[in-house]
């Protein structure tokens, strides 16, 4: 099983998307309001992905899909891990800084 985390984007809080999750039974991590800090994707997965796929024409969606994908599977699962190990310990900043920005 797994959990979708992301964060409160107008686009991820929509009367749509919620409705697709809800129908999809897709279980979702709590997300801070207005606290982009704590999102893994922003501090670890999208400025991993952003060197090796910089420059590159994707000749379809598919293509884009296929080519993010390869690059996702080669990062060794010890630096997923420690992302959201890294995820935890920001979550106890953020609860010690009672939801101030910390970084």
């Amino acid at each position: 099983s797994w959990i979708l985390h992301h964060d409160n984007a107008r686009s991820h809080t929509s009367t749509l998307v919620r409705e697709f999750l809800s129908k999809n039974s897709t279980n979702v991590a709590p997300q801070a309001p207005y606290s982009p800090d704590m999102a893994p994707c922003d501090l670890f997965l999208f400025p991993l992905l952003k060197k090796p796929l910089r420059g590159q024409r994707f000749e379809s969606i598919e293509d884009m899909k296929e080519k993010s994908l390869r690059e996702l599977k080669a990062v060794p699962s010890a630096a997923y891990e420690r992302c959201f190990r890294d995820w935890i310990k920001r979550w106890h900043m953020y609860v010690a800084s009672n939801g101030d920005y910390f970084e």
